[in-house]
């Protein structure tokens, strides 16, 4: 069967891309090795689906460390307002929750999904799923010749291939694209786990001694070898069996993985701010007179309510202090340890859950051969790309889901035109 546009892959590119091209006339077949399409989509934002997010635009850029800077052209063009209509044109009613993360009003992901499908059905887009791809073969007259798991074979004049990075592989995404880009000469920069959790040898992650402990608005910093931050993130985290994880660990990951690379040392240093919006010395006075008020109470009931009480203790401990003794008795030094420890915090990590434990893939498609207007490879007329395959990642919270539907939008609106200015 001959075709204006196909696109490989279901996930929220691929639905945006099936849609973009139909949307322009194109006659349009969307293949997916799945049983469902939209998989990712229907386990996003925690199962309520985060479909973009309100942050004005620079914010959006600084918020995708992996590239975003690629997605200006893209976001002049198609943007996250434009997604936002885009959904409430389909009927899905969004709200605005904290940090400009955008939810369906019914809080289901699947509704989401539904739209797009329903969409889909309205453009007359054909849907093949549980439709493995073996090859793509990129022949002499510019068109391109999808050849299936099952022997049967498609061919088109511009190709989208929207198959997802490595992580989250139950949701079909296991990195098969890869090799179809590099047989059209395309460069695949380092694949690495980011938005992953992060792990520790350290005895007190060994011992389990913190596990399951959750910490609240913490400055988790990610060191150089002279102690000096190369990231903070100020959210929540949490202890693990394996080290460290939740929101301001997720964010830092990618970071801990880049500084392990470049310094190829085993570890790296972590520090965790309690009080990231004091400053040492007064959150010292600030301790000292608490004790100096109740000398008589042992120090741990002193502080109670000042930390979690199992972080307390923990760092009681770790600054020498005897939970138990009366203030009267704590030394000057050894609460000036302790509210050094409160701010700063420090340990090491030696890297992160694999890839596939990991919520967005670092690395992909170089953007160097892609063009940032039209998500067309620059080495291969007639071939885009979009979504995580591509080397640009962000964190959660909205932004890699409007990387994805922008360069989604992009690349279907641009292989249909593509496609109907190509006579063969």
């Amino acid at each position: 069967m001959q075709y204006d546009v196909i696109v490989i892959g279901g996930g929220p590119s691929g639905l945006m891309a099936a849609i973009g091209a139909a949307d322009s006339h194109a006659k349009v077949l969307l293949i997916d090795k799945g049983e469902k399409l939209g998989r990712k989509l229907a386990i996003s934002g925690g199962g309520r689906c985060n479909v973009t997010n309100r942050l004005p635009v620079e914010e959006i850029i600084k918020h995708i460390p992996g590239n975003g800077r690629f997605l200006y052209s893209g976001f002049s063009i198609f943007n996250n307002e434009d997604i936002i209509a885009f959904f409430e044109n389909l009927g899905i009613a969004l709200k605005e929750e904290d940090h400009g993360r955008m939810f369906p009003v019914s809080n289901k992901a699947q509704s989401v999904v539904d739209a797009l499908l329903q969409e889909l059905g309205r453009l007359k887009v054909e849907i093949r799923t549980n439709t493995p791809v073996k090859n793509v073969v990129y022949n002499q007259d510019g068109t391109k010749t999808i050849q299936l798991q099952n022997g049967k074979e498609a061919v088109c004049k511009s190709l989208i291939i929207a198959v997802g990075g490595k992580s989250v592989p139950h949701t079909g995404s296991t990195g098969d694209g890869y090799a179809w880009a590099q047989s059209a000469g395309h460069t695949i920069t380092e694949l690495f786990p980011t938005e992953v959790p992060v792990t520790s040898s350290e005895k007190f992650i060994k011992d389990k001694t913190l596990q399951g402990l959750s910490l609240r608005a913490v400055a988790l910093s990610v060191l150089n070898q002279k102690g000096k931050p190369i990231i903070t993130h100020k959210m929540d985290m949490i202890f693990t069996h394996l080290g460290i994880s939740g929101p301001a660990v997720l964010r830092c990951s990618q970071f801990v993985v880049k500084e392990l690379k470049k310094t190829k040392l085993a570890e790296v240093p972590v520090s965790i701010d309690s009080f990231p919006d004091k400053k040492e010395e007064p959150l010292f006075q600030e301790i000292s007179k608490l004790v100096k008020d109740e000398p008589k109470k042992a120090v741990k009931n002193i502080l109670k309510g000042f930390l979690t009480e199992r972080y307390l203790l923990f760092l009681l401990e770790l600054a020498d202090i005897d939970p138990s003794a009366q203030g009267a008795t704590i030394s000057q030094d050894k609460l000036k340890k302790f509210a050094a420890l409160c701010k700063g915090f420090t340990f090491n990590v030696n890297g992160t859950l694999p890839l596939e434990k990991a919520f967005v893939t670092g690395g992909g498609v170089s953007i160097k051969e892609i063009s940032p207007k039209t998500m067309e490879s620059k080495l291969m007329p007639g071939l885009f790309f979009c979504g995580e395959i591509l080397d640009i990642h962000g964190y959660t919270g909205g932004y890699n889901i409007t990387s994805a539907f922008v360069t989604g939008r992009l690349a279907g609106v641009n292989a249909a035109l593509e496609a109907k200015n190509t006579y063969y």
